[in-house]
């Protein structure tokens, strides 16, 4: 029960993520590619030890550099989200071959169903912030284009508050 309840609260944190995006990409004309090398990421700022603190971007989404079983992954933090929620080739980056991931959860999204699967990540870090044994989902590449930072990850800090477009990161 615990589970199908875990499975839903994802899926609806994927929806609320996705849909918004999508009716973007609709009403208005895609904006002009952006180099790789013109692409900047708002650094996390860290106030003290064990603190980060991350700006909103324009969208008022806090989006960040994380470092996840050591390898650098770009994420956006949903506290929408039951569970951090990655894509299979973000999992193939991190360690997880195809043979160790399980679809057994079937879930659906904007981007129509996908199969889940359930993995626990060694740590997630960003600046001086680490925190162990994380849940997350897998999902299928074509259900899910980045990494969602959701409450597995946030619960395990001794604090997070939004305040005057920052997030605040306390472990």
């Amino acid at each position: 029960m615990l589970l199908r309840t875990i499975i839903f609260a994802a899926i609806a944190a994927l929806l609320a993520t996705q849909i918004p995006a999508m009716i973007q990409r609709v009403d208005h004309p895609p904006e002009a590619p952006v180099k790789a090398d013109e692409a900047t990421k708002p650094e996390p700022a860290s106030a003290a030890p064990g603190t980060v603190v991350l700006e909103a971007d324009g969208r008022g989404h806090f989006q960040a550099t994380f470092r996840i079983n050591g390898k650098s992954v770009d994420g956006l933090v949903d506290t929408g989200a039951s569970l951090v929620a990655i894509n299979e080739s973000t999992a193939r980056k991190l360690g997880f071959g195809a043979n160790s991931l399980d679809f057994r959860y079937t879930v659906n999204t904007a981007n129509g169903g996908t199969e889940a699967a359930h993995v626990e990540l060694d740590r997630i870090e960003i600046g001086g912030v680490r925190v162990k044994d994380v849940d997350a989902f897998v999902l299928r590449d074509k259900a899910l284009s980045g990494t969602l930072v959701g409450m597995s990850f946030l619960k395990k800090l001794k604090s997070f508050q939004v305040e005057g477009g920052r997030l605040r990161l306390t472990h």
